[in-house]
């Protein structure tokens, strides 16, 4: 394998900002610690929690690269001396903590997953911040079982798809809200049970009609403070609320508790980003035991909307943040 550079090239955010902040300038190669593989980045994704960092809204926890780029697929080139499981030329995904929109990212081995047989970069690459947020959300916190109902905000959003997916794989039934007659046929076609479109109907009373008045057992939500009304009125007994974002605001100025004794609901949440390495590792050996065969079968994968080469990182944000695609955003780094 070749000697590895001094330099990279990555995009810088500057003091954050619109998307024009991003430009591309030149660091050194980092080194990975002794847990860590330092990989050659080919492909890297683009998620909400890049665009909330840009923008000031979504510092990185304490240790982590001040670099953006949560996920990313590559060439493992570099091993720390405790790493074990991966040797020089692994083709690999993982979950970093920052820093893959760069030609060399840092990962912990243990966020770290081989491509799925049959895999390219691209795909690999669209994998990992959705799959394990969808995981430890949808399956950890919010139970999903086999026979249950869910309901996803935000459908056609990467985590959208994925949860769409996992979930029909995984034996639940379906609903997902979205903002178009268009983004419902996709989703429908995604294996979705019913589409909604939040624009020409209210969700709760879709839920309604559809559950026969029962409610879903759990909600997938990335809006917040502007659903959690009707959230709440929309889940089943024994419910599970799970938040994952505030698109539409983090202050309830008031809502009727009651649904959640009544009905004995469950509210809960999380974040990803400051979980430690060996809860990130733990989604990551379930991931590979029991979705990765998934993948590699072709039952189920990632929707790629749109590639962008990694200096035109801004135009991939301004899509990203122009709600209009389906699937996910890519920044093609090298081959």
């Amino acid at each position: 394998m070749p000697s590895l550079p001094e330099t990279m090239t990555f995009m810088d955010h500057g003091e954050g900002g619109g998307p024009e902040v991003l430009v591309a300038k030149t660091a050194p190669v980092p080194s990975p610690k002794a847990d860590e593989v330092l990989i050659r980045v080919m492909v890297t994704g683009v998620n909400r929690p890049d665009v909330q960092q840009r923008l000031g809204l979504y510092p990185p926890p304490p240790g982590a690269s001040p670099m953006l780029g949560l996920e990313t697929s590559g060439e493992v080139v570099a091993v720390g001396e405790a790493v074990t499981g991966f040797a020089l030329g692994d083709k690999v995904c993982a979950l970093t903590n920052g820093g893959a929109y760069a030609e060399y990212v840092t990962a912990p081995a243990a966020q770290t997953l081989p491509w799925p047989k049959g895999y390219d970069a691209l795909r690999a690459a669209a994998l990992p911040e959705t799959y394990f947020t969808v995981w430890a959300n949808v399956f950890g916190h919010g139970r999903l079982a086999k026979g249950e109902t869910l309901l996803v905000h935000g459908g056609t959003s990467g985590i959208g798809v994925t949860a769409i997916q996992l979930a029909k794989a995984f034996g639940a039934k379906v609903f997902a809200t979205v903002g178009s007659a268009g983004k419902c046929e996709a989703i429908l076609k995604l294996g979705a049970d019913a589409a909604i479109n939040y624009k020409d109907e209210d969700f709760q009373e879709r839920v309604k009609e559809l559950t026969g008045g029962k409610g879903v057992d759990v909600i997938l939500d990335m809006v917040g403070a502007d659903y959690f009304p009707r959230n709440l009125r929309s889940l089943a007994v024994d419910g599970r609320l799970v938040i994952i974002a505030f698109l539409g605001g983090f202050k309830v100025p008031e809502v009727d508790l009651r649904p959640v004794m009544t009905r004995r609901l469950t509210v809960t949440g999380s974040t990803m980003r400051p979980r430690t390495t060996a809860q990130k590792g733990e989604i990551a050996k379930a991931l590979k035991e029991k979705v990765w065969p998934l993948l590699e079968a072709g039952q189920y994968g990632p929707v790629i909307h749109q590639v962008f080469p990694l200096t035109e990182a801004a135009e991939a944000h301004r899509l990203m943040e122009s709600s209009a695609h389906i699937g996910k955003i890519m920044l093609k780094v090298a081959d």
